[in-house]
Order: C-alpha cells, then structure tokens, then sequence
C-alpha cells in the first residue's frame, strides 16, 4: 500500500534476534537480571528477618543455614530487618552486600546498622536462593551473637548482653550499671534515655572483635562506648562495651568509676559534637565517675601530681591526640587527669550548673575551630588563655 514500506528478511531477523537479547537480559517483568536477583534475595531476607523477630526455628531453617537464632534468640528486639544493596552472582551461587538493621526493645532509640556479607546458593535455575553464612562486612565489627550464644541479664537501668561469662558476672555489671545511670542524671541536667546497654564479651579479643579494631588498640582500657555524635537524631543506640582481661584489674572504686564514665557518655551523646575536644567530654566523664568519691586530686590524678611536682607541670590543655589508645600510657593518664580537673575547677569555681552549660554551648557550635573559646566567654565570662592560667594554678594548689 502507498506509504508503507516492508521491512526486509534480514532486518527483520535482526530486529528480533536484538529484540530476544533485550528480553533476556531485562527479563519479562523489564528488570535487568542483577535487579531479579537482589529482589529474590531481598524476599528470603525478608522471611529470615520476619523469622527472627517470631523466634520461629522452622521458617527460620527453611531460609538457609538456621546457625545464629539460638545465639541472638534471648535479645529483646523490637526489630530487625536487611536491605540488600548488591548481589555478585556466579551461576548457583551469590554474594550479597547487605545492610542489618536492628532495635533492642526498650533501649534504643533508634536502628543500630552495620554491614554484612552474606554468602547464598540454590538449587537448580528455578530454585530459591538460601542463606549459606552470614558474617561481619570488611569494615564492620562483629555484634555479640557472631562470638557465641548471648546471655541477657535485666537490671532496674540496664541490660547487660554477655558472651561465655557466668550470669553472676553479668549481674554485677548490671548492679554497677544500675548504680551509674542515677549517678548520672544527678549530675546531668540534659535530657537522655537512663538506661544503658553494657556488653560483655569473653576477653580483650572478643571486645576488639565488637569494635572491628586489633586488640592492641584496646590493651588496659577497661570499657570504650560506642555511638554517633552530632544530636539526638545521630544518637540511637549506644553500647558501653567492656575490656573484661583490664576491667578485671580494678578495685571496687575503680570500677564503678568506668561504668559511671561511659554512662556519662550515653547520657551527653547527643550535645557531644564534632565541635567538642575530648579534653572536655573524657574530662566531664571522669568528673562524674568521680564525683561522690572521697578520693583527693592527687590520688585520682597520680601521673599528674608526679609531673607537678616535679616541676613539670603542662603548659595546655590535653590536645585530642593526646588520648590515642596508642599512645604512651603515662601521656594517656595525664591527659585524662588533665581533662577532669579542668572540669572539676569549672564545676567548684562556677558551680555544676556552669559546667553543665559549658558542655552544651561547645557542642553546639558548627565547627571546632572557636568553640571553646565562645563558650567559654558566653558562659563562663573568661578567656582561653586566661581559664588555661587558672587551670595551670589549680594543678599546682591540689596536686602540688
């Protein structure tokens, strides 16, 4: 007919041998074939998750491997759920790159997330894909349930989530806990949660594990929190994590004062910002651990009374890089000591409520640079380098 032109043998067999590639590679629904592949492994996950919050073994094992509900099943969670964001397949078998998000019931906030690595496999070309392992990602640190079965004792504040530790151990840990959280709030006027989480792993290499960090890192250090800075909405599920080889070591004092400073950590992590030198956050932690103590400035700061009095006394406040884990230990322990008479001398020269505003006001600021200095005019009517002359005084009236 006019106007109309028929299109050749050939081209049309071209046009239909791109047009089969083309269904073959988007597949019927237009999806390509790495997008079928994360929504099917994105479905088993789902019924994996749905699985775990039942504590339902049975539809748990029909998902894959039923290794890790035993060891996560006493966790109070209030949810858990993956997001697949890629999946490497080779014929049968599949790598997926996925995101785990969970909540402990009555604790947090908001999701913990951290990455994994999940390795599946299926039978035959129709077949479901099933779970095979699941492990930490590269760059993420294990969760309590990757180092074994995870006991669970509740406190009146606390939950204490341990690993091949006697419940008696866990117990104390909840009553040092239960202790530190009303301790805190006494001293902190912000508002925060009161409660903590406290984990406990097996040794110095099970709390690496957790921290996704060598265990030289962390040797002698009796507990670390971990969480996200910059506000509230950054702040949803901290976890006080302890060192038990180096936390063993301390006397009954030593240790309520680690427990009640990383509590102080939980309770002003959202006015805890990148604008906040750790002078003063360690510094304020060490200040409320220590303060219904009796123990003296000189007793509670050994490292620094012996440098005063030998007639060194530090010319600055402790820079951030003075607190590396890696650092010398005599240079730790002063930096510590150093941050917490700072605060001390703020919280008797004018008054916990001051010292209190002074935390907020820095963390407050957008940005490091100036922080301390505008609050420490704004709220304490004074100057760097004037409260640095007072501080250097104060070191040598009560360590001297």
């Amino acid at each position: 007919m006019a106007g109309r032109r028929r299109v050749s043998g050939t081209c049309a067999a071209v046009l239909c041998l791109l047009l089969a590639g083309l269904a073959g590679l988007l597949g019927c629904s237009g999806r390509s074939a790495a997008e079928s592949d994360r929504a099917d492994v994105q479905r088993v996950l789902d019924r994996r998750a749905a699985a775990v919050l039942a504590h339902d073994a049975a539809a748990y094992a029909r998902t894959g491997n039923s290794a890790g509900l035993g060891e996560v099943s006493a966790i109070p969670l209030a949810a858990w759920s993956y997001r697949v964001r890629t999946v490497e397949r080779t014929g049968d078998r599949a790598t997926a790159d996925v995101e785990l998000r969970y909540r402990v019931d009555g604790y947090d906030r908001g999701e913990v997330a951290t990455g994994r690595t999940l390795r599946l496999s299926r039978d035959g070309a129709g077949g479901r894909w099933s779970v095979d392992s699941d492990r930490p990602a590269g760059k993420s640190g294990q969760q309590p349930w990757d180092q074994g079965a995870v006991d669970v004792v509740r406190g009146k504040h606390s939950l204490v989530l341990g690993v091949g530790q006697p419940t008696g151990t866990l117990r104390r840990f909840a009553g040092l806990a239960d202790r530190a959280v009303p301790a805190v709030s006494d001293a902190w006027d912000g508002a925060w949660a009161r409660r903590v989480v406290v984990v406990v792993p097996r040794s110095l290499e099970g709390m690496a594990g957790l921290l996704g960090s060598p265990a030289s890192s962390y040797r002698g250090i009796a507990a670390v929190t971990t969480g996200e800075t910059g506000g509230r909405e950054r702040a949803p599920a901290d976890r006080i994590i302890v060192n038990p080889d180096a936390y063993g070591l301390l006397g009954d004092l030593g240790k309520q004062v680690v427990l009640t400073h990383e509590t102080t950590h939980v309770a002003t992590r959202a006015d805890t910002t990148s604008a906040t030198p750790l002078w003063l956050s360690e510094g304020y932690a060490d200040w409320v651990g220590y303060r219904t103590s009796d123990r003296t400035a000189a007793q509670a700061a050994p490292e620094l009374a012996e440098a005063v009095a030998g007639g060194e006394p530090p010319a600055r406040l402790p820079a951030d890089e003075d607190f590396g884990f890696t650092a010398d230990a005599g240079e730790l322990a002063r930096a510590y000591e150093g941050g917490w008479l700072a605060c001390r001398m703020v919280a008797e020269q004018w008054g916990e409520d001051r010292l209190d505003a002074l935390y907020r006001s820095v963390g407050a600021h957008a940005e490091r640079a100036g922080a301390v200095e505008d609050a420490l005019h704004d709220v304490l009517g004074t100057t760097l380098g004037d409260f640095t002359a007072r501080w250097r005084e104060y070191l040598r009236t009560r360590l001297g």
